[in-house]
């Protein structure tokens, strides 16, 4: 039934209905994407995908640069601006939680700086939500190669380290990020940034207790309990 119309119709008639069909459906298509960039705002939520975790897209910010403003200026007023939140950490970067993809996009997500003539210290901390197949040893190991890579002159430093390579694994994403004063800045922890000093920080890096760092983050195991306990120690 819905192509006997079609069939009278003759060749001409046809050819200028799907001339006017096409050129409706492009400016159908440019009214979305219109509407769409208008729609982008500067800062959006995304649903994460883990329980109390919430992800902050941005248009138009880099996030480290964001995060470290805030948390600066918390610490330099002392003034404690937020109750719920825990901590504050800016993604720069994500591809998906397998080590292939990981070792693939962090060879060059890494260059700005760790890739020669750019050097500095550096520590590597991971946690994963969500996630089983991941093994904490192997991504640390294999990462930390990769920095060496770039730059021999690259150092690990566990103690006050210039950058602090943060991996979040949630579910089947990978979130990356390189971030500056982690050590300054209480592991980029909201509650605890109000509480430090700079002086005291600075004459004892690791002045964090095993029992502030528990509640900093948890783990989800005696093992990792153990690791994190041995981790603070040193």
């Amino acid at each position: 039934k819905f192509s006997d119309p079609e069939e009278r119709q003759s060749g001409s008639d046809r050819e200028e209905d799907e001339d006017d069909v096409e050129a409706a459906l492009k400016k159908e298509v440019g009214q979305i994407r219109a509407s769409t960039k208008q729609k982008l705002r500067r800062f959006q939520s995304v649903e994460s995908g883990a329980n109390n975790v919430v992800f902050i897209r941005t248009q138009g910010i880099e996030p480290e640069n964001l995060v470290h403003h805030i948390l600066k200026d918390m610490h330099t007023t002392k003034k404690k601006k937020t109750r719920v939140i825990l901590r504050m950490l800016p993604i720069s970067g994500t591809c998906k939680a397998f080590m292939e993809d990981m070792k693939k996009y962090t060879e060059t997500f890494f260059e700005p700086w760790f890739k020669a003539p750019n050097k500095g210290t550096f520590q590597i901390v991971y946690k994963a939500r969500n996630n089983s197949h991941m093994s904490r040893e192997e991504v640390i190991k294999e990462l930390a190669g990769i920095v060496g890579s770039l730059n021999p002159e690259n150092k690990v430093d566990l103690s006050n380290p210039q950058y602090t390579v943060v991996v979040e694994i949630i579910k089947t994403v990978c979130c990356l990020s390189v971030v500056r004063d982690y050590v300054l800045f209480r592991k980029y922890n909201l509650q605890e940034v109000v509480k430090s000093s700079k002086e005291d920080t600075q004459q004892n890096p690791s002045s964090l207790t095993e029992e502030q760092n528990s509640e900093v983050v948890k783990p989800e195991t005696e093992e990792e309990e153990e690791k994190s306990s041995k981790e603070v120690k040193e």
